[in-house]
């Protein structure tokens, strides 16, 4: 991991740690999100401008991930807690100490881009199924 000195507004670094208290992560973990998000938003110009709240970060497979922006919360985790758990959309702010509005538009985004979700979802169960077989 390379190491780069940062200089922020006091302003701005003062919001973007009430935001990672809100997140529960630290500050340095919300900069590198957010990095990660933008890096791979220019790279693959994929952002559906009717989602602001919705961006997307590149995983660790390299594949981009659809998030919650400014967070590390898979909008295909908050798809499954709407469609396989049942879960309303504030109890899953509550969950994932998001705002209500940051879930509601997450599961619109997952609705617009359904085949795209489902098909990480798909992934995911299939790379989980793999491991179980291993």
């Amino acid at each position: 991991m390379a190491r780069y000195p940062l200089n922020i507004p006091e302003a701005l670094k003062n919001e973007a740690r009430r935001i990672a208290e809100r997140q529960g992560v630290s500050l340095n973990q919300l900069i590198l999100w957010s990095v990660a998000e933008k890096v791979a938003e220019l790279r693959q110009a994929m952002t559906d401008p009717r989602f602001p709240l919705v961006s997307y970060r590149m995983g660790a497979s390299g594949v981009p991930t659809a998030v919650v922006a400014g967070t590390g919360v898979r909008v295909q985790t908050l798809h499954i807690a709407a469609t396989h758990w049942g879960r309303t959309p504030a109890e899953i702010a509550d969950d994932y100490r998001l705002s209500k509005e940051q879930v509601t538009q997450a599961l619109a985004f997952a609705q617009a881009h359904r085949r795209e979700i489902e098909a990480a979802i798909a992934e995911e169960e299939e790379l989980e199924a793999q491991a179980c077989r291993s």
